[in-house]
C-alpha cells in the first residue's frame, strides 16, 4: 500500500491556538463564537478530511492538573450527548506525547481523562467543582463538544487534546469574560474597560496570564511532537472506531 498522509480539522477557538496547530494538511478551524464555529466545521467536512480534534487550551476542573498539564480526551460531556473519541487516534497521542522526551519532560502530566463541554466559560471555582462532580470530567472548554457533534454525525475519528490554564481552585476574572473576539483574536481594549470597572482583578488577571503562559509553553512543543497529521494514524481501515 502505498504511503497515505491523513488530513485533519483542527478546532480551536482562539487565535494562538490556531496558529499553533497550523501546518500542511492541517485545515484550522477558529472562532470564539459556537454557531459560527459549528458552521465552519461542517464546511470543512464538506471539503473531505479524515479527522477532527479539538486543540488548545482548557479550564482545569480535577484536582492536582497544574497549568500545563495535558488532557487527552476519552469522552466529551455536553449536555445534549456523551462521544466517545477514537480509541486508536488517542492512543497515539498518549504514545506521542507521554513518551515525549524534552527538557520538561519530568514535570510533564498527561492524563487520558474525560472533558466537558460548555455554551459559556465555566469560571468561578465553585462551578469548576460543581461541574466536576456532575461529570468526572477533568477538563472544561467551549469547542470539544462541538467539534465532537460533528465528527459523530458524520462519522468521522475524533481526537480531543487540551492544556489545562486556569486550574480548578483558579477563578477567572471579569477581563477574561470579555477578553476574545469572535475571530478569537484578544480584544486589548475590552480588557483595559473592565480593569478600570473593577482594578481589583488586575493580580488575578496577572495569574491567569502566567498560567495561560505555562500552558503555552507546553502547547508547543506539544504540537512539534504530535507531527504534521497533530497524532492522526492511518485510520481508513477502523473507520467505525468513532464510538
Amino acid at each position: 500500500m502505498a504511503w497515505y498522509e491523513p488530513h485533519c480539522v483542527a478546532v480551536t477557538g482562539l487565535m494562538f491556538e490556531a496558529r499553533i496547530a497550523a501546518g500542511p494538511g492541517i485545515t484550522v478551524i477558529c472562532s470564539g463564537r459556537q454557531l459560527q464555529l459549528r458552521k465552519s466545521i461542517e464546511a470543512a467536512v464538506g471539503q473531505g478530511c479524515d479527522g477532527i480534534i479539538s486543540f488548545g487550551i482548557a479550564g482545569g476542573l480535577a484536582p492536582n492538573l497544574p497549568p500545563g498539564a495535558c488532557i487527552i480526551g476519552r469522552h466529551i460531556i455536553a449536555d445534549h450527548g456523551r462521544y466517545a473519541a477514537n480509541q486508536g487516534w488517542a492512543r497515539a497521542l498518549m504514545e506521542t506525547v507521554g513518551g515525549s522526551r524534552d527538557h520538561n519532560a519530568s514535570r510533564r502530566h498527561v492524563l487520558f481523562g474525560d472533558i466537558a463541554g460548555s455554551e459559556v466559560p465555566v469560571a468561578s471555582t465553585r462551578a469548576k467543582r460543581l461541574l466536576h462532580e456532575r461529570t468526572g470530567a477533568a477538563a472544561v472548554d467551549l469547542e470539544s463538544h462541538i467539534a465532537a457533534r460533528v465528527a459523530a454525525e458524520h462519522r468521522i475519528p475524533f481526537a480531543a487534546f487540551r492544556i489545562v490554564t486556569d486550574p480548578f481552585d483558579r477563578a477567572l476574572p471579569p477581563a477574561a469574560m470579555v477578553a476574545t473576539r469572535a475571530d478569537g483574536t484578544v480584544d486589548v481594549m475590552a480588557v483595559a474597560r473592565s480593569l478600570l470597572r473593577c482594578p481589583a482583578q488586575l493580580l488575578t488577571l496577572v495569574r491567569l496570564a502566567l498560567d495561560s503562559w505555562a500552558a503555552r509553553q507546553s502547547l508547543v512543543p506539544s504540537r512539534r511532537f504530535l507531527g504534521p497529521s497533530l497524532g492522526l494514524p492511518d485510520l481508513r481501515e477502523h473507520l467505525l472506531d468513532v464510538a
